[in-house]
């Protein structure tokens, strides 16, 4: 629970900025975005110097399908096609961030762990933390050289929903949506379930996160996730709605140095099975 352990996963705009100073070799992708909620886009004009612009629900994403969930995980060889684009190297420092509290940003963070690089890092706070702390900026696209980098799925743990199930039995499972949807209640006429799966306790994503859009500091994150029993005493799984909170708290969780494993499905791919059992109300059920 040290700041060396948070730093190997967030980095602040200072700690960044150091290592674009000391010539660190470092690969920055801007994910970008709009926001599928409130319709607000990233900030496209200004990125970080060398930024290579990425596309948080084409690049870190496949096709929804019933079996697969709302938001699957990409064909390894589409990935490995954007990544030699964007000029990937298995020895760099990748640094991700976005425009909305590393929500997507925490999404490209685990798919390119789960792709097989090492050393992915998130921007706390994103570009709006950036330009707060007036680092620098540049408006104009940088050219890019293509790598040859090679790719391979399964670095990161991931679970189906019945290893989630057995999850919510003998270890610890958390729910990363807003509390209303983990709360259910009345389900229209051909919908899906709403509710929660049987046993996960719910800790909201947005619960990561201080007023200003960075994670809370570690004394809090830590008092969320231990209150709960996420303290890696357990194994500990997460989902959400499609796999895109649930990756934020995987990257909270490893902030603290707790490996969380991640239901990709997640509640899209969890309701579309009516044979599925589904709890409703506040409490784990």
């Amino acid at each position: 629970m040290t700041d060396d352990v948070r730093s190997r996963v967030l980095l602040t705009p200072k700690q960044l900025k150091s290592m674009m100073d000391r010539g660190d070799d470092l690969i920055i992708l801007a994910v970008q975005s709009v926001n599928p909620y409130t319709g607000t886009d990233s900030i496209r004009d200004r990125r970080i110097p060398g930024a290579i612009d990425t596309e948080a629900y084409e690049d870190f994403q496949a096709p929804a399908s019933p079996e697969g969930g709302a938001r699957p995980l990409p064909a390894i060889d589409v990935l490995e096609a954007k990544a030699k684009r964007w000029g990937l190297r298995p020895e760099a420092t990748v640094v991700v961030y976005d425009s909305d509290r590393s929500m997507v940003a925490a999404r490209a963070w685990w798919v390119l762990r789960w792709a097989g690089l090492n050393d992915v890092r998130v921007l706390d706070g994103g570009m709006p933390a950036w330009i707060k702390d007036g680092m620098p900026i540049e408006t104009a696209h940088q050219a890019v050289k293509a790598s040859d980098i090679a790719l391979s799925p399964g670095h990161m743990p991931e679970l189906d929903a019945e290893a989630t199930a057995a999850m919510a039995r003998n270890g610890v499972l958390l729910d990363a949506r807003i509390r209303p949807n983990y709360v259910g209640g009345p389900t229209p006429a051909g919908a899906p379930a709403r509710g929660h799966i049987p046993g996960a306790i719910s800790t909201p994503a947005p619960d990561n996160l201080t007023d200003y859009g960075t994670f809370a500091d570690q004394d809090a994150l830590a008092g969320i996730y231990q209150a709960v029993g996420a303290d890696g005493t357990k194994p500990v799984g997460a989902y959400c709605g499609a796999g895109m909170s649930a990756a934020h708290t995987v990257l909270a969780l490893a902030a603290l140095g707790v490996d969380a494993a991640l239901y990709v499905g997640s509640w899209s791919q969890w309701a579309s099975d009516p044979t599925r059992p589904v709890a409703r109300g506040g409490l784990p059920g």
